[in-house]
């Protein structure tokens, strides 16, 4: 048997007392950081450069469709949001949503109406401007906002003996904002699907 250079250790024969005293001790340390807390941390910027969200960088979220009463006579039934795009379109730093929205409809292709919505500072986002009515029985597809323009491929009829399921006009839309309203691009004229 080999002796140690060094006499025994206190650790290599612990007893009940040295565990108790061990649990202790990080029984103290626990307790301690628990009532010694530092202050809570907030993102609220204090101060004269204090700046709006869209301005310091943070965008608003778009406005969100499913909050917003749209000027559809659906009957009884809630609008139906098939499609939804956003982008700041206005240049002001907020980003605004377009939604194409029709009444739900039990069979054919209810006609869309396609709206732009803005969350004003306070309150919940509103109606701000109709690109397409549903009363123009148009149907919106490939909806898109990229770089302040909304574009979308309209789809029409010839004429009230064409089947509402099935569209034979085709036509690209593309609106900007312009001197305080959206303006439609001039397009070449529709075609046929």
């Amino acid at each position: 048997m080999q002796h140690p250079a060094v006499p025994e250790l206190a650790h290599t024969a612990a007893r009940p007392v040295h565990w108790l005293a061990t649990a202790a001790a990080l029984a103290a340390v626990v307790a301690g950081s628990a009532v010694l807390q530092p202050d809570a941390a907030t993102a609220a910027q204090t101060g004269p450069e204090t700046r709006p969200r869209a301005a310091a960088g943070v965008a608003a979220p778009a406005p969100d469709p499913a909050s917003v009463d749209f000027p559809l006579d659906c009957g009884t039934v809630r609008p139906v949001v098939k499609t939804k795009a956003s982008g700041d379109l206005d240049g002001d730093g907020r980003a605004e949503t377009v939604a194409v929205v029709h009444c739900r409809a039990g069979s054919g292709t209810p006609p869309d109406g396609v709206y732009v919505l803005t969350r004003p500072g306070t309150g919940k986002p509103r109606v701000v401007a109709t690109l397409v009515d549903p009363e123009d029985r148009l149907n919106a597809t490939g909806l898109a906002v990229r770089e302040g323009a909304v574009t979308a491929t309209l789809l029409g009829y010839s004429s009230l003996d064409v089947p509402r399921c099935c569209p034979d006009r085709k036509e690209a839309a593309k609106w900007q904002w312009k001197d305080g309203a959206f303006a439609r691009a001039t397009q070449a004229g529709a075609r046929s699907v």
